[in-house]
């Protein structure tokens, strides 16, 4: 029930962000010449990086959720020895890497307010600062999510398949997050 309540949530996210492109698209249909201008301002080469680390993330996830279908929660053999890892060191790596994303948003927010892009700048600024900001948003509900799987791994006397579950759906959403930042990255940053 669990896995199938979190695929109908899923669903209405996606309505959710669909309702964001299409925003996006009809504000850049109306601004075509604004549009070319401002998007110059945005740096490819860092956003391509921040966007490598969160698609890698959600391999990092897959092998997080493969530990737990095991009921492996911690680790089996030495800290390097990442073929015996348990879901807790999986889903700590990737609580990092979307923390690194995080942060890596924020960057670009600050750079580009130093360029004189903010939300209130035009509509390509509230455009963007949607987009972006409300993935963020879900970015940082994943991370509290991982933290709170993570703490139920540590909690657990028995791994069990209840926690096994809270880990999988878990994953759905981090993989829904990375496919919608996808989505966002061919849009804003390669489709100019």
């Amino acid at each position: 029930m669990v896995s199938v309540g979190t695929v109908v949530w899923l669903s209405s996210e996606l309505m959710f962000f669909a309702g964001l492109f299409a925003m996006y698209f009809s504000l850049r249909a109306a601004s075509g010449e604004m549009w070319a201008e401002e998007t110059a301002k945005l740096n490819f080469p860092f956003a391509l990086v921040n966007t490598i680390v969160l698609v890698a993330s959600s391999f990092t996830c897959q092998m997080g959720v493969f530990a737990a279908e095991r009921l492996q929660p911690r680790r089996g053999g030495g800290a390097f020895d990442f073929l015996r890892w348990g879901m807790i060191e999986w889903f700590l790596l990737t609580f990092l890497m979307g923390a690194f994303f995080v942060a890596g948003q924020a960057t670009e927010y600050a750079m580009l307010v130093s360029e004189h892009v903010s939300l209130s700048t035009n509509a390509y600024g509230s455009a963007f600062y949607m987009t972006t900001g409300f993935h963020g948003l879900h970015v940082i509900g994943g991370l509290v999510a991982f933290l709170f799987i993570i703490g139920r791994g540590y909690a657990a006397k028995r791994f069990g398949h209840f926690e096994a579950t809270s880990a999988i759906v878990t994953s759905y959403y981090w993989h829904f997050v990375d496919v919608v930042w996808i989505g966002l990255f061919l849009v804003i940053y390669v489709l100019k």
